[in-house]
């Protein structure tokens, strides 16, 4: 493990070619997320999970997924899940508590099925971010409501579910995209609102969650840091660590993304000053792929000693 990169990445198709095997040998990122574009069948992916696992020697190497449900459905060849969004348990916890905590145990205890049967070990959930009228559609309805206790109450149980079936949790898009007008994969959203109102509404839904690991958001809080991003911003990472009281891996969201304004290595080395812990990098675009890892430093003693508390949960 000592030996790996502080980085993770995504592939371009469903078995690794020749120069991903060389790529995975040589920079040895943290994990690999995987995409539709990787997933086509279970005896497919089941191969594909256990290719990487070889490669590395370890059967608890890091394997990531955005398995929401609704719209963000990469397993969607083996599943369907369009109508199971989190707008739709938010709904349900609304208007019959019994009846949500039922319907997302059982929902939440098959997909984790399927995740350790197919060799994936985390799950980017639970979408914390406060919907709003005005919320841009690339939240929608990944959010589980306008409410903030509601949100709040179901990433925790979403957390702890996914928790007993050994599945790591990320929870995004920290400390909140609810109030983004435009779609950070296209351009920069900027949030105007003050700072007060963030600490008591979006920031505060991702306070004492007891998560492995956090992704950030690609959004300008203009009244903390009106120049950078959550991802590139040390004031915003550091009310992550102090005020959101998150002690866990902070993971970058894919450094390739439009809202982004520098090259994918002036991106890499940002985030990473600023204090995000791991590089996300998702296109599979190899000559990108070569770039992070060369920016990305081997873990340090803060990634050696969660990524063993992560192992040892996985236990």
């Amino acid at each position: 493990m000592k030996n790996r990169r502080s980085f993770i990445v995504g592939i371009k198709s469903t078995s690794l070619s020749k120069n991903e095997k060389f790529f995975l040998k040589k920079y040895k990122p943290w994990g690999i997320i995987l995409f539709s574009r990787n997933l086509k069948n279970f005896n497919q992916i089941q191969s594909l999970t256990s290719e990487i696992k070889l490669i590395f020697k370890d059967n608890k190497y890091p394997i990531l997924i955005d398995q929401e449900g609704g719209k963000v459905n990469r397993l969607i060849n083996l599943i369907e899940t369009s109508v199971l969004t989190a707008d739709y348990f938010g709904n349900l916890f609304k208007m019959n508590k019994k009846k949500f905590y039922y319907y997302y145990k059982v929902y939440i205890s098959q997909i984790s099925y399927l995740l350790n049967e197919l060799g994936i070990n985390i799950n980017t959930v639970p979408v914390l971010d406060i919907r709003r009228i005005k919320s841009n559609n690339v939240i929608g309805n990944r959010s589980y409501s306008s409410i903030l206790k509601n949100v709040s109450k179901i990433g925790n149980f979403c957390i702890h579910e996914f928790s007993n079936y050994r599945i790591g949790t990320v929870m995004k898009h920290i400390p909140g995209h609810g109030l983004a007008k435009v779609d950070s994969h296209k351009m920069t959203p900027i949030v105007f609102n003050k700072s007060s109102y963030l600490y008591k509404n979006d920031f505060s839904a991702f306070k004492n969650k007891k998560t492995f690991f956090a992704m950030t958001a690609h959004i300008i809080y203009k009244d903390i840091d009106s120049i950078n991003t959550a991802t590139h911003s040390n004031k915003i990472i550091n009310i992550i660590r102090k005020k959101l009281k998150f002690k866990n891996i902070i993971i970058s969201d894919d450094i390739s993304m439009k809202s982004l304004k520098k090259s994918i290595k002036l991106n890499t080395i940002k985030a990473l000053s600023a204090g995000c812990n791991l590089i996300l990098h998702c296109n599979a675009n190899y000559s990108e792929m070569i770039t992070v890892a060369k920016n990305s430093p081997k873990l340090d003693n803060f990634l050696l000693k969660k990524t063993s508390q992560f192992y040892n949960f996985l236990s």
